[in-house]
Order: structure tokens, then sequence, then C-alpha cells
């Protein structure tokens, strides 16, 4: 019987990485990112809500949502971001299960990446969760180096969500990524043999 997994981590944890190395191993990844990107692309129903919620602000030259305008809005006032999340997340939720069910029923485990699973109470939604784990520090020394922010903006992302220790002790599993890439996958292969979904070299 294949496994919906729901992967989650804090901003900057590693998580996309431990994506890539899950892909690499069979394994069919559903990404919510991606979905969200799809909820609002250009022509489509969700965007056409964004205009009317937002205005012709919201909406670039190219007729794409303009995420630097709505970033700014949202991340300063919450109320806004409810609204955006009214019309964004019924749309996404639709898209990933169409993706999920299409998976599963051609007999792939699903790893369903979910950066906010827990903020958003989706655990239930999924038969376990794996967490990618870092410490704050390395999160924040990682989203100034990305991202190109100061040490003010990155902590303020970082605080924005659950904190990554509150999350290692709501999920099932987790990934260690306190060193580099290689330890990482050493890491992520050392359960993927003690869960059942590799075989032991």
């Amino acid at each position: 019987m294949p496994k919906v997994i729901g992967l989650t981590g804090g901003i900057a944890t590693g998580k996309s990485t431990v994506s890539e190395l899950l892909t690499a191993f069979g394994f069919k990844v559903v990404d919510a990112d991606i979905a969200s990107r799809k909820a609002v692309a250009k022509g489509s129903k969700g965007l056409e809500q964004v205009r009317e919620q937002f205005g012709d602000e919201a909406i670039t030259e190219e007729g794409e949502m303009d995420r630097k305008y709505m970033g700014d809005l949202v991340f300063n006032q919450p109320e806004k971001r409810l609204e955006l999340n009214a019309i964004v997340h019924p749309i996404v939720r639709e898209i990933m299960e169409e993706e999920k069910q299409t998976y599963l029923q051609q007999g792939y485990n699903v790893i369903m990446d979910i950066p906010l699973l827990f903020e958003n109470e989706l655990q239930d939604t999924v038969d376990e969760v794996w967490l990618v784990y870092t410490s704050e520090s390395i999160q924040i020394d990682r989203l100034m180096e990305r991202n190109d922010l100061s040490l003010e903006d990155a902590k303020a992302r970082v605080y924005s969500q659950i904190s990554i220790d509150k999350k290692s002790r709501m999920a099932d599993h987790v990934i260690d990524n306190l060193g580099d890439k290689l330890e990482l996958k050493q890491n992520l292969e050392r359960l993927l043999v003690e869960q059942g979904f590799l075989e032991k070299e």
C-alpha cells in the first residue's frame, strides 16, 4: 500500500534538497510551492480573483501576479494575508489532491512537500510527517546569504513560522540537516532503510 508522507521544515532548513533526494529514490513529490504558483498562473481563475480582491496593482504588465507587491502587502498586514489565502489555498488543495491521487493510483509513495504543514494544520491529511531540521541560527545565516536579507529581515521571516524546535516535537521523524549535503543524504538514507523504503546495502 503506497504511503503519503508530509515533508516539512522551516524556511531555509534544506527541504528542497531533501525533496530532490527523495525524487532520486523513486518517490513522487507534490510540491505546495509549485501548486501555489499554478493557482495564480497567468490567465487562471485564481489570478482573476486576486485582481478583483486587490486591484490592478496586484498584476504586472505581463499579466502575472506581482509577487513583490503582494509579498510586501501580506507580510505587513495579517488581514490581507488571510484574504489572499482564502483565494489561493482552496485551489492549491485541489491541484495537490489531484496530483496525489494520480500518483497513488500508479502505485507510488507520495511526498507532500508543504512548508507550512503545521501552520495550516494539515498533518491529518498525510500518513506521517517528516521534518527537515536545522538550527535557527543556521536558518538565519542561510536566508541572509540566499535571499540577500539583513539580519532583521531574516529573523522576521524565521520567527513568522512556528519554531523549528517545536515542529520537530510534532513530527513523526526528523531528518537532521545540521551538517553538509553528504551528511544530509546519509541521514535521509538511514531513515529510508529504517522505514523499509530502501534496502540496506
